[in-house]
């Protein structure tokens, strides 16, 4: 029986370039094609929402497309906003699921149940048994990782959930950041089948947040507990090194694809990448290294120390990189952020940088170069986080890119 309710808007409504070996990309931006599936796979044929949100879209050119949705009812229904996912990949029909069932994350069902999290909370981390647990979503990438927090009582834990062949490299990764000045979270037990690991919850602000208030936090104990990582003995050869190379072709990929409609764009780009080419062709690991160090990754604690709440990407990288890509997000925020916030962040930018080249021997082209391929990377934000100016987006943020190679 065919649905007699209303259309259902979908936010943004957008035009994406297509996919030849994703034919069903475009039925990803259809709002009456998703609002049908939604009634046919999910039941929800008794109430229309308000609209369906695109809250994230990640584009893999000819291979896979994922777009996660978020759907806001009508006040009068009296429902949560729920989450679902569409993945496309090729040779393949499209898959529709709801958060939390997510089968490359097989614990994040059970973790995300607030009954659920008390059994886990119970069997991997209490010494003495909980009855009741809140569960707050705090970050959920579909179909890789999410980050929860759980309270029981006073007491609350961040419980990361991964893909379970991933737990081993994290796990590593916390042993290894354990050794830097950096204050870093207590694991409190994990679940290796379903991929889930507590950490212990660290007092203190966050730093992004401080810089975008105005404050402008001492950058010295950022530089000392990057130091001390960077001191640590490791083998650049190591398997689990940083893939700079593949990164850097992966946001070339997406962004080539995205601008492939619009000359403008493309001519934007062509000369980003054959500046940037040569520094990915002969770049190396030198050094232990964070590999993905930025502002809203640190807090600032009471006593004045920094503690580090996201470090899976720790192993062989390069140090320059580490201090690019922190300006490379600074600069971001200067551009794309409310204007009391902008203003905050480039000031933080100028003294972040002055102090790095001050106090590391780098030539300043490196670290330019540095910078330049983060913000290359981070311009994939205006497709991953799509609004209906995307483009417009882009062409601003290449225009950043192109500002630090001059």
């Amino acid at each position: 029986m065919t649905s007699t309710l209303p259309a259902v808007p979908l936010y943004p409504a957008i035009d994406f370039p297509d996919d030849r070996a994703l034919p069903g990309l475009p039925l990803l931006f259809d709002a009456e094609w998703l609002w049908a599936t939604c009634q046919r796979e999910f039941g929800w044929v008794d109430a229309a929402p308000e609209a369906i949100n695109i809250r994230q879209f990640s584009h893999s050119r000819g291979r896979r497309a994922l777009v996660s949705y978020v759907v806001d009812w009508a006040e009068e229904e009296y429902l949560p906003s729920q989450h679902f996912v569409a993945r496309l990949e090729r040779g393949r029909d499209i898959e529709l699921f709801q958060f939390p069932d997510d089968y490359r994350l097989p614990g994040l069902k059970q973790a995300a149940d607030p009954e659920g999290a008390v059994q886990l909370l119970n069997k991997y981390v209490l010494a003495i048994g909980a009855r009741r647990a809140r569960v707050e979503v705090i970050r959920y990438r579909p179909g890789s990782r999410a980050v929860l927090r759980h309270r029981i009582g006073k007491v609350a834990f961040f419980a990361r959930v991964l893909r379970p062949e991933n737990l081993p490299v994290y796990l590593n990764a916390c042993e290894t950041i354990g050794r830097s000045d950096f204050v870093v979270p207590r694991i409190a037990g994990h679940w290796n089948d379903g991929g889930v690991v507590w950490m212990s919850e660290i007092p203190g602000r966050n730093l992004r947040t401080c810089i975008r208030r105005g404050e402008r936090p001492d950058p010295e104990p950022l530089f000392k507990g990057l130091e001390s990582l960077w001191a640590n003995d490791v083998n650049v050869d190591d398997g689990r090194a940083f893939n700079l190379p593949g990164a850097y072709r992966m946001a070339k990929s997406i962004l080539g694809h995205a601008a492939s409609e619009n000359p403008d764009l493309s001519g934007r780009i062509e000369p980003i990448t054959r500046a940037l080419d040569p520094l990915i062709d002969s770049w190396r690991p030198s050094a232990l290294a964070h590999n993905d160090f930025y502002d809203d990754q640190v807090i600032m604690t009471p006593d004045g120390r920094m503690a580090l709440v996201d470090f899976e990407e720790v192993g062989p990288g390069d140090p320059l990189l580490d201090v690019g890509n922190f300006l490379a997000h600074l600069s971001w925020a200067a551009t794309f952020s409310r204007e009391k916030s902008s203003v905050a962040a480039g000031e933080y930018y100028e003294l972040f940088r002055s102090a790095a080249l001050a106090r590391y021997p780098w030539p300043e082209r490196e670290l330019n170069l540095r910078e330049a391929v983060c913000l290359f990377r981070t311009c994939t934000n205006t497709v991953r986080q799509i609004q209906e100016d995307w483009t417009g987006r882009l062409e601003t943020a290449l225009g950043l890119v192109s500002r630090r190679l001059d």
